[in-house]
């Protein structure tokens, strides 16, 4: 059992001489923008410094100039102002002293909570370095983060803690989560699930690369640790594109193959824009293609008859088949990601029963496979085509493993993954 903490070029600074002033301590008198500090082996001189006195806030940029070290990279601080006096609330160095610490445990089975404390109340990802914690069994994640303010708990499971729950169900979850559902079937189930999975803990739109650099991984396809796009991945033969975690996030995109983003599978036209939860939700938010995520743009997904554009997967963009009941242009995923989608939809009915019904007129497309209710939610012919990918594509081992990864990151699952007998109980009436 092991805890990794990942803490990646964080530093304060201990002193400095300002060109024209001093500073003492935290706080810096200064009377010019031009700025000289010491790290005890050199000294280098700001590029560019900017004082916002409307705001009351003081940021610094440094462009490392020290004859004394080695140090790469930029400084950055930030603090309030007044007058001429600043001090400093954060400072950070993108440096190459990266430090990892792991510790290994020894637990037995069940039920956990994980909570980590930031005493400077900003994480430890992103605002002020890039660092991460990871949980991991036999090396598979279990929980991972970075990004919160002053602390942060995550819950995982060891081993099988008992309890199905939900009746008798046909998913491979064996854990408690679902223990107190009582409904067996109809809406009054979609309603016990809303209330079980509503409020989770959004993490925001910049955690899902973190999320995707340890839980989007092709392990099992390739098993080549590259990120598993959707829209590329080719699950019988080699991949055309290949995008390592990290240095191919988009970016700019010219074409196919050259970076990866963020695809919103449920489209955030649909729910109105980058409103939260909805925006950072990684229950339906997928690590794709750049090229082919904004081909796909908000088209609701479908089966498509004449294809104007396919990717290198077989994905396609084009015009609806005429069994489908929708006569417009549809973007149709590949037979292996049509199920996980699907589910992916069925989540983001019950987890939204409470607002979804008011998306209805958002956008044009979202008018087409929206009913404007809380309980069908679908269109009948989105909902027909849902069950039936639903049925074709059975949850898989990807899938139960992106679920549980969801569930340490943001708190919630996805209980089509965990029973997918649900999807028939609730819309099968």
């Amino acid at each position: 059992f092991l805890i990794l903490f990942q803490q990646l070029g964080l530093g304060i600074y201990s002193k400095a001489t300002g060109i024209v002033g001093t500073v003492s301590g935290t706080s810096l008198s200064f009377g010019s923008k031009a700025l000289v500090y010491d790290t005890g082996a050199g000294t280098a001189t700001a590029i560019a410094l900017v004082f916002n006195d409307a705001a009351g806030k003081f940021v610094g940029i440094y462009n490392e100039g020290n004859t004394g070290d080695n140090t790469p990279g930029v400084r950055y601080a930030e603090g309030t102002i007044s007058g001429t006096n600043v001090s400093f609330t954060h400072a950070q160095v993108d440096s190459d002293n990266s430090t990892d610490y792991n510790e290994d445990f020894c637990l037995d089975d069940g039920d956990y909570t994980f909570t980590i404390n930031d005493t400077y109340g900003d994480g430890i990802c992103c605002t002020y370095g890039n660092g991460s914690y990871d949980i991991s069994l036999a090396g598979t994640s279990l929980i991972s983060g970075g990004t919160f303010t002053s602390s942060e708990s995550k819950t995982f499971t060891l081993g099988n803690s008992g309890g199905g729950g939900g009746g008798t169900g046909s998913g491979t979850y064996t854990g408690t989560y679902y223990d107190n559902i009582t409904a067996q079937t109809g809406y009054a189930l979609k309603t016990e699930l809303h209330n079980l999975i509503n409020g989770h803990s959004s993490q925001g739109y910049s955690a899902l690369w973190t999320f995707y650099n340890n839980h989007s991984l092709d392990v099992y396809f390739e098993n080549d640790g590259s990120i598993l796009d959707i829209y590329s991945e080719k699950p019988t033969s080699s991949d055309s594109n290949s995008f390592t975690k990290v240095s191919d996030q988009c970016g700019n995109y010219s074409g196919e193959g050259d970076c990866y983003n963020r695809e919103h599978s449920f489209p955030k036209s649909w729910f109105g824009g980058t409103i939260e939860p909805m925006n950072s939700d990684v229950h339906h938010i997928y690590a794709t293609d750049g090229f082919v995520n904004s081909k796909r743009s908000a088209f609701p997904f479908g089966e498509v008859a004449t294809a104007s554009f396919t990717s290198t997967n077989n994905s396609k963009l084009g015009s609806a088949t005429t069994s489908l009941g929708y006569s417009g242009t549809v973007f149709e995923p590949i037979d292996e990601f049509k199920g996980d989608l699907a589910r992916a939809y069925f989540y983001m009915a019950a987890r939204y029963e409470d607002v979804i019904s008011s998306w209805q007129n958002n956008s044009v497309y979202g008018d087409a496979i929206l009913d404007g209710s809380s309980n069908q939610v679908f269109e009948l012919w989105q909902l027909e085509m849902l069950k039936r990918w639903h049925t074709d594509d059975p949850v898989s081992q990807k899938e139960i493993d992106r679920n549980e990864a969801g569930f340490g990151h943001q708190g919630n699952r996805n209980p089509f993954v965990d029973h997918p007998e649900y999807v028939e109980n609730i819309w099968g009436q």
